[in-house]
């Protein structure tokens, strides 16, 4: 079947032909019958000389849908700037998290003030204590 994102099937953008059901070869059905006769070679070079404008446009399509979905997801999210002062949670990692809690336990250790800016997405943390912490 067609993919809708590519427009194409995945045999023919690989194989560059479409594919040929066996019953199609034993009982000859219109598609069959009109791709195995004398025009078949022509047909089949003008298929090869297709072939990559059609794997451009399916990449075309693709890229396409991709952006779309962005969109629509950037559309809903709330992009809110952390400043210095600012509090945060920390997300907990699989090493940090205690295992005794089981799945349950909490996805977050919490309050940290950001006392500097890093990089681009970075930020140094303090506790509430004031002690900073490493590795951020």
């Amino acid at each position: 079947m067609p993919k809708p994102n590519v427009g194409k099937t995945p045999y023919s953008l690989v194989y560059e032909t479409d594919a040929v059901i066996l019953v199609e070869v034993g009982e000859p059905s219109l598609r069959y019958s009109n791709e195995s006769g004398p025009n078949n070679d022509e047909n089949r070079i003008q298929d090869l000389d297709e072939v990559e404008e059609q794997r451009d446009m399916a990449h075309v399509r693709m890229v396409a849908q991709k952006q779309q979905a962005e969109r629509y997801y950037n559309k809903k999210a709330k992009i809110r700037p952390l400043n210095v002062g600012d509090y945060v949670l920390k997300a907990k990692t699989q090493v940090t998290k205690d295992p005794k809690e089981g799945k349950l336990g909490t996805n977050w250790d919490g309050s940290y003030k950001i006392t500097a800016v890093t990089s681009k997405g970075a930020f140094q943390l303090e506790t509430m204590e004031g002690k900073l912490l490493q590795n951020n």
